[in-house]
């Protein structure tokens, strides 16, 4: 009798370099261990490395020792390199990278995907695995980052960039929303929301790191859009308009707009589009629906809406995304 057996776990070697924030070095750990399956078994791997196998300095007063050297990258799914703390504070950038770099990232397999976290997308621009290719890091750290590799297309209002092989988050908690990311990219939205649950966090933040960057703080004119935005999560499947929900607010389509994009970082219509497109890929994953009857209910619709909006989202069709995402729910936690 043949007995079946799990999937090997992914695995996941975090760099660890001198000056790591040790924060940001826990949050693989933390987040991909509480990726588990009903029957005990991990879907990740997850082991900490350095460049020589020795001991790393922290910015907490304390030196860690880690178990493996550059050689755990050779064997890597995914490299994570955790934030480095930024010489001379969060107005520089990483300047002295250490020796053996180059030849420790030399051991990934070109399949492996590689993620930075935070100023951490410093060290992957220094290799020039940013050139040509969309990035961030923390919102402090993007002028300079573009100031320094101007080959780096450098987008300062995100949390996270998804560039395929190549990840990039902004600061500290950005990076808990990549690796949920990676979570529901690997597993669908319900394991990657069982694992938000587990840690207690979002699954998913709405708008982009501008709502966090340092400016002038808006009058206060007491009211917000946070009661619309539930509003609206209930009545995807309605035709909303930027002025039904200003009307919704009590406010004017000009203050509506200002106050929605300074609390979530998004417009109202950019806002939207995101709820529909993830409301439908819930559905697509835990229903039996048609894609027409999803377009419906997320408010997109036609069928062809629901398609271009996934494909532009996701690259992929609306069928690719429930054949891949259904087979894999079967495993979900709770």
């Amino acid at each position: 009798m043949t007995v079946s057996s799990a999937p090997a776990p992914h695995r996941v070697a975090v760099l660890a370099l001198d000056g790591v924030i040790t924060f940001d070095l826990g949050i693989p750990e933390r987040v991909f261990a509480s990726a588990g399956r009903a029957d005990g078994t991990r879907r990740y791997d997850v082991r900490v490395c350095s460049l020589d196998g020795g001991p790393v300095r922290t910015t907490a007063g304390y030196t860690i020792n880690v178990e493996h050297g550059p050689e755990l990258l050779a064997s890597a799914d995914t490299v994570i390199v955790a934030t480095v703390d930024p010489v001379g504070g969060p107005s520089c950038d990483v300047p002295d990278l250490p020796a053996g770099l180059e030849a420790a990232f030399a051991r990934i397999r070109p399949e492996a995907r590689i993620v930075s976290f935070c100023s951490a997308a410093f060290v992957l621009a220094h290799l020039g695995l940013l050139d040509g290719r969309s990035a961030t890091t923390h919102w402090m750290l993007t002028a300079r980052l573009s100031e320094r590799h101007p080959e780096v297309k450098v987008d300062p209002d995100v949390l996270f960039v998804d560039e395929g092989r190549i990840l990039t988050s902004a600061g500290a908690g950005a990076a808990v929303d990549l690796c949920l990311h990676l979570v529901r990219r690997d597993h669908g939205s319900q394991v990657a929301n069982a694992v938000a649950r587990r840690c207690v966090v979002p699954p998913w933040r709405e708008g982009g790191q501008a709502q966090f960057i340092e400016r002038p703080v808006p009058e206060e004119t007491g009211a917000g859009t946070a009661e619309v935005r539930e509003w609206a999560l209930q009545h995807l499947d309605r035709p909303l308009s930027i002025d039904d929900l200003a009307r919704r607010a009590r406010m004017s389509r000009r203050s509506f707009t200002r106050r929605f994009r300074e609390e979530t970082g998004q417009s109202p219509t950019q806002w939207l589009t995101r709820q529909r497109v993830e409301h439908a890929r819930r559905l697509l994953e835990s229903s039996e629906l048609t894609v027409d009857q999803i377009a419906q209910r997320a408010g997109l619709g036609t069928g062809v809406s629901l398609r271009q909006h996934l494909r532009a989202a996701l690259g992929v069709s609306p069928s690719a995304y429930r054949r891949t995402f259904r087979e894999r729910a079967v495993s979900v936690v709770d």
